[in-house]
């Protein structure tokens, strides 16, 4: 893909993200995408971080989305190539201190097959 398309994705991921909206924001996943975070391995130690596919990325953030009604995400900084976009955003929930968060998406034909949230 051109680094036009990803940068397009990442821009459609944080509007998705930021309205919470589930579908918007797994349509833009393979199937049998994988999602690795620090919250994730935090919240589900089963899981070591990693979720895979689109229904376990969903049961993920829908449980997010209604825990953290506020949270928001600010884009500070996208850098892409053909195959990633790498992203650095502030995480913000209300009564929370902000988080600076770091973002890889890799994707393959139009769809994100991996991403990993590194926290700073």
């Amino acid at each position: 893909m051109s680094t036009e398309v990803n940068l397009s994705i990442a821009y459609k991921w944080f509007d998705a993200f930021n309205q919470h909206n589930l579908e918007q924001l797994l349509s833009l996943y393979d199937d049998q995408a994988q999602h690795f975070s620090p919250k994730l391995k935090i919240r589900k130690p089963e899981t070591n971080g990693l979720v895979i596919g689109k229904e376990a990325m969903r049961e993920w953030w829908k449980d997010a989305f209604d825990r953290l009604p506020t949270l928001h995400y600010k884009v500070t900084s996208l850098t892409a190539n053909s195959d990633r976009v790498f992203m650095e955003y502030v995480r913000s929930v209300e009564n929370e201190e902000e988080m600076l968060v770091a973002e890889v998406l890799e994707i393959r034909d139009a769809k994100i097959i991996l991403s990993r949230v590194y926290h700073g």
